[in-house]
């Protein structure tokens, strides 16, 4: 019953880009691989070798936010609790976030994210007023939270999957540190919303190289989609294992 349940259903796939950074990275990469990704995951090609081991999955739409996030605390803090709500006439079930990680040459997800130590200025200049909003009687966001939250998918099993699906040349991680800047911020914020809301943590940060040439691009965006997969497909084995149970 469950598995057929699967076979109907249809999944949405919410993913978000950052705007320019600052004078040195005019063309953000993370928006630039978001912005053109496709509606709905494409089925995998015949050819390919894992078509043989394939997890079938329900129908994937992929909407990506409309325009790409100001790289700013404010801008962030305001926006995202509107990313879980419902989106364009249907619920939000995973949220990729994708942001750039400057010159490393390699791709990441992020495990966690981090509620403090923000300390450098947002493309306005702005910093958070960590010390403020934490005096007593504030009514600061993110009161009583963990210093840390991760996300409830499973990072070793959607790297392996993502591996899988990818070229072998690509170099794929898992991460640790999202950095304690606009991308760890984004990841916490949407980590900390679900935690109030007592929600499953379906959300990931997913770091790219500063990189914003035509082929970086489009490496970019394959990989982002074979993320979409993974994700997907870890997440419905788990489901189909747990009613098989």
């Amino acid at each position: 019953m469950g598995s057929q349940v699967d076979e109907r259903e249809e999944l949405t796939v919410l993913v978000t880009g950052f705007g320019p950074f600052r004078e040195q990275y005019p063309v953000n990469p993370s928006w630039e691989i978001a912005k053109d990704l496709p509606s709905y995951l494409p089925p995998l090609r015949a050819k390919d070798p894992n078509s043989r081991h394939a997890v079938h999955l329900p129908d994937v739409r992929i909407l990506v936010y409309p325009e790409p996030i100001r790289v700013n605390y404010k801008v962030v803090r305001e926006l995202v609790p509107s990313l879980w709500e419902t989106y364009k006439g249907g619920k939000v079930d995973i949220v990729i976030h994708i942001g750039m990680a400057g010159p490393r040459p390699y791709y990441c997800i992020e495990r966690r994210g981090h509620r403090d130590g923000y300390m450098h200025p947002d493309v306005d200049g702005e910093k958070v007023d960590e010390d403020g909003e934490r005096k007593p009687g504030s009514d600061w966001v993110w009161r009583g939270l963990p210093e840390e939250i991760e996300t409830d998918l499973d990072p070793e099993d959607v790297l392996t999957r993502w591996q899988r699906h990818s070229p072998k040349d690509m170099d794929l991680r898992i991460s640790e540190d999202a950095g304690k800047y606009l991308c760890d911020f984004i990841y916490y914020s949407s980590l900390a919303e679900l935690w109030k809301q007592d929600r499953p943590r379906k959300v990931v940060f997913f770091h790219v190289p500063a990189d914003a040439s035509h082929t970086n691009i489009a490496q970019g965006r394959e990989l982002a989609v074979n993320l979409v997969r993974s994700i997907v497909e870890s997440e419905v084995s788990k489901r189909r294992e747990g009613e098989s149970s």
